[in-house]
């Protein structure tokens, strides 16, 4: 069964830890292809140029298939991997994570590099605010001008996504519908326009639920 929906993060968070005196800040941005996510990364280690390593991981796609990790000059599996552990544990996609090292002066170890980098990812997550998005199914609705207004606050009421009117000679009332309820929402038009309003459908998007 295809995947309608999946949880991102709603803005960019970053958060901070410090073992043994060297400092590891995780900054976790939204990214939807894997150029934006090496964009990310890229802004981090220009921002930090005075950091040692910029380790990176990421989860893409509604079905959170897409995955890449990167030590970053750390050894073989102590960054990256736990990054990529914990960011897909918290069930969230389209995000990425680069974590920055400065470091203190003691060698944590392989363990300690694990546990650090792991804790790092975790502590942003914890001031991420999750966002979900549902593919939609996009539809428009054509009706006169003296029905518009009843229209509109009527499937809104309903619990439907409106996400535009256009006023010309007619209105046209922009719909995004779960693709799961489209059929229960072209009967909802036939009822509220008296079997008059056709529901036109479109093309299907991921929309961000605001609310």
């Amino acid at each position: 069964m295809a995947t309608t929906g999946y949880r991102t993060i709603r803005a960019p968070v970053s958060a901070s830890i410090e073992e043994r005196r060297s400092v590891f800040e995780c900054r976790l941005e939204r990214a939807d292809t894997e150029d934006a996510a090496r964009a990310v990364v890229e802004s981090a280690r220009a921002a930090h140029w005075d950091a040692r390593h910029h380790c990176s991981a990421w989860v893409l796609g509604a079905d959170a298939a897409l995955t890449r990790s990167n030590d970053d000059g750390e050894p073989s599996g102590t960054a990256g991997t736990p990054m990529l552990e914990t960011l897909t544990h918290s069930g969230l996609s389209d995000v990425v994570a680069v974590v920055t090292r400065w470091f203190g002066g003691t060698l944590l170890g392989t363990g300690g590099l694990v546990r650090a980098y792991g804790d790092a990812v975790r502590a942003a997550l914890e001031e991420a605010e999750p966002l979900e998005r549902e593919l939609r199914q996009l539809a428009t609705l054509e009706v006169g001008h003296a029905d518009a207004g009843r229209l509109e606050h009527d499937l809104r009421a309903s619990g439907v996504m409106v996400t535009d009117s256009e006023y010309s000679a007619r209105v046209i009332l922009h719909l995004a519908v779960p693709v799961e309820e489209i059929d229960q929402v072209t009967q909802l038009v036939a009822r509220f326009t008296a079997g008059s309003g056709r529901l036109v459908r479109g093309d299907t998007e991921w929309v961000d639920l605001t609310t």
